[in-house]
């Protein structure tokens, strides 16, 4: 027999997996059609009614931040992941690349061509994104498998491009991964490789 609490925990996960469709489906949207696809084919593609997205996103704006919010968090688990990878630095940020380009369809951020948002959730996670990066290329740095002007926001731009395929390109997962093999073997140090570089480029503030 079903209780009332039994009846809410049921209504919250059914929300929860509606929003999550809701998300899935427009960030394929946005990369077909861009950011002013009409809300009624997000919802069509979703598998629910107009009114469903409405009632979790009320504007587009609110649905493109929620898009956003989403991409960083993303991010962030391959973040963690290259942070808890066993061996040496390179090949964390190399996996991290492999992830970025496998999620690319889901990743809709500010390099991309997405909302620039400052709120504070999305500044926390932009922060934890960069100190996790941060940690691998210090301990590259320790074993000496990344040179020492490598930063974060390096790693963040060259996944961001490698996940944004080129127009008119066929095969990019297979191109991207390519791409990343060979960016990933220049980071080893080289005999004429620059000290470490402490600025902050507006790409940080805004990635």
């Amino acid at each position: 027999m079903s209780t009332p609490q039994t009846n809410e925990r049921a209504l919250r996960s059914d929300a929860a997996a509606n929003r999550e469709r809701v998300l899935a489906a427009a960030a394929v949207a946005f990369w077909r059609d861009g950011e002013r696809v009409p809300m009624a084919t997000i919802a069509d593609e979703a598998g629910v009614g107009i009114g469903t997205v409405y009632r979790h996103y009320p504007t587009r704006p609110a649905l493109l931040s929620a898009l956003s919010l989403r991409s960083y968090r993303l991010v962030l688990e391959h973040a963690r992941a290259a942070v808890g990878r066993e061996g040496p630095a390179a090949e964390a940020i190399a996996r991290f690349f492999a992830q970025t380009i496998a999620a690319r369809a889901d990743l809709i951020l500010p390099l991309h061509g997405g909302p620039v948002s400052l709120d504070a959730e999305t500044v926390a996670l932009r922060a934890e994104i960069r100190e996790l990066l941060d940690q691998v290329l210090a301990r590259g740095r320790r074993d000496g498998s990344i040179r020492p002007d490598v930063t974060a926001i390096d790693i963040i731009i060259t996944g961001a491009m490698l996940a944004q395929p080129l127009a008119h390109v066929a095969g990019w997962d297979r191109l991207a991964r390519r791409q990343a093999e060979i960016y990933v073997a220049g980071l080893a140090p080289t005999p004429s490789s620059p000290p470490a570089c402490g600025r902050t480029s507006r790409a940080a503030r805004s990635f």
